[in-house]
């Protein structure tokens, strides 16, 4: 009900690392919270193995549903790091040398005594035709193809990466909430929350149970576009 003025987005989070529970998601909260600043609606995060076959359905599937697809992870230098070729694949585009990629590479390793070597050459492998996200953390550059933005997985620099393609895209509306906290527990006010929200088609409420010091109560989050 919040989403008439906001465009729609979806974060895919790539990595069988993520799924085995050895490395903790530290993208979606921050995504959303950066989406959510701007006007942009999140109404779907999904987390997905390094398997070209399903990056490949879900990118195709997700892509038509949303004006925005963000994703995260899978565009290092290893053997695992399948997520640009499985991209285009769903698009049907060719993976070529990016003579811009690779420059950056090369800029990023000069003088460094780091061998710029086929794994790491690999990261300057971008579909035709896709813009070039910028890294300004590790060089490395994401890239955009029709309405998906691939990101690094690693946060620090997802997450820079994420602050300048924001800088590029639509924004909408902007979500105001705010919290009102009450020691009732949440079955004693669901009933009348429901017909409030039922009656203010502009706005959202959400309960959030508390417990602390043997007290219950409740928060509950109002959210609208609508600040009156």
């Amino acid at each position: 009900m919040l989403t008439n003025n906001q465009p729609k987005a979806i974060m895919i989070v790539i990595g069988n690392e993520v799924l085995s529970g050895r490395t903790k998601d530290r993208n979606i909260g921050w995504v959303a919270e950066k989406l959510n600043s701007i006007g942009i609606n999140l109404i779907e995060a999904r987390i997905i193995r390094d398997n070209q076959d399903v990056i490949i359905s879900t990118i195709q599937e997700l892509s038509k549903k949303v004006d925005y697809i963000f994703t995260s992870g899978g565009i290092g230098p290893t053997h695992d790091d399948i997520t640009t070729v499985a991209i285009a694949k769903a698009f049907s585009i060719q993976v070529k040398k990016n003579k811009e990629a690779l420059r950056r590479l090369e800029e990023h390793y000069k003088g460094t005594g780091i061998e710029l070597n086929s794994a790491r050459l690999k990261m300057a492998d971008i579909p035709l035709g896709a813009k070039l996200i910028d890294n300004p953390v590790s060089a490395a550059p994401g890239f955009n193809v029709k309405n998906v933005y691939v990101m690094a997985g690693v946060p620090k620099i997802m997450q820079a990466m994420l602050d300048g393609v924001i800088k590029t895209i639509e924004n909408g509306s902007k979500t105001i909430s705010i919290s009102i906290g009450c020691n009732i527990g949440e079955g004693n006010i669901a009933k009348g929350l429901e017909q409030i929200e039922t009656l203010q088609k502009n706005i959202e409420i959400g309960c959030y149970p508390w417990f602390r010091a043997g007290l219950a109560g409740t928060n509950v989050v109002i959210r609208s576009m609508d600040k009156q």
